[in-house]
């Protein structure tokens, strides 16, 4: 068997130790480290890094179509939580596993954004049926979560934050005080129905929305706490234009999912949307940039093969 490492931040050839040593038939196993440019170079990838280095590697992942496991060692590591690998040596066990029969691997979706104007002077992609985007080069895969407006500028101000820190809570520490500061901005949000036609959401003032393929983002924050990777659906949440002190005492509720209950929450599902607001607002997903309003955000189905406990 062939197994490709790569090695996000932080990482070096001793983190991959463990799984060297302690796999079934590991001497049978040809290693490499790096990144494979074509699937005929490795039968499995391990991943070690957080949800950024996953976002950054998705595209190449997605073309491999090589099984990934996903090791978590980065400052955030809510899609390898929602796969069930909270830890390393939960990463380990479903290595032995793989390595003893290769029966634990799953197909899960991803969501898939296309900017819709030009951006950063890059040439647009061209419109599709009712003005939305046709697939283009410049669309970017995410696994976990896509957001514009409060989560997105929270994540921009993380994302600055020294790294170790990140990883212990820097999102929470950042999100207060940027709550205090942050104002409603008017987002209008279309969703395609199963006859291709493009009907209108919502049309309001907003604090956020957030389009989720796994149900958290932020180190644990459960914003979408219906949400399943393998659906073929995106599980939008939409917090309208609350004041701040409702805002900042409704917050701590996401780590539960239990801020579906309020009445400013509005939940909905969605295989295609399109994210409009009156000035360009940043869309970060994975808790990485990714492109500004307007937008139309999907789900592409099966798009990657992970390892599993």
């Amino acid at each position: 068997m062939r197994a490709a490492a790569i090695l996000g931040l932080g990482c070096s050839a001793k983190t991959l130790n463990p799984f060297q040593t302690d796999g079934a038939d590991n001497e049978k196993i040809d290693w490499r480290v790096g990144l494979p440019s074509g699937a005929d170079q490795a039968d499995v990838i391990l991943l070690f890094g957080g949800d950024g280095t996953i976002h950054r590697h998705l595209s190449q992942l997605v073309k491999l179509r090589v099984p990934v496991l996903i090791v978590p060692a980065g400052s955030g590591n809510d899609f390898a939580r929602a796969l069930g690998l909270r830890r390393v040596r939960d990463s380990l066990k479903a290595w032995q596993r793989f390595c003893a029969a290769q029966g634990n691997v799953r197909t899960i979706d991803l969501g898939v954004i296309t900017p819709l104007l030009n951006q950063d002077a890059v040439e647009a992609p061209s419109p599709g049926p009712q003005g939305r985007s046709a697939p283009h080069e410049l669309s970017r895969y995410f696994c976990s979560v896509a957001g514009v407006g409060l989560d997105a500028e929270v994540a921009r101000r993380a994302n600055t934050l020294p790294r170790w820190l990140r990883g212990h809570g820097g999102y929470a520490l950042t999100l207060a005080p940027t709550i205090l500061r942050f104002a409603p901005f008017p987002m209008k949000i279309t969703t395609a129905d199963n006859a291709g036609l493009w009907n209108t959401r919502g049309e309001r003032p907003t604090i956020l929305a957030a389009f989720a393929n796994s149900s958290t983002y932020g180190g644990g924050m459960k914003i979408a706490p219906r949400a399943q990777m393998d659906d073929g659906l995106l599980d939008i949440c939409v917090i309208g234009g609350i004041d701040p002190f409702k805002l900042a005492c409704m917050f701590p509720t996401v780590y539960f999912g239990c801020h579906l209950r309020i009445r400013d929450v509005d939940y909905f599902q969605a295989a295609s949307l399109c994210v409009e607001t009156e000035m360009p607002r940043e869309i970060y997903a994975d808790g990485e940039y990714a492109c500004r309003t307007p937008a139309e955000v999907s789900v592409e189905r099966g798009a990657l093969k992970v390892v599993t406990p």
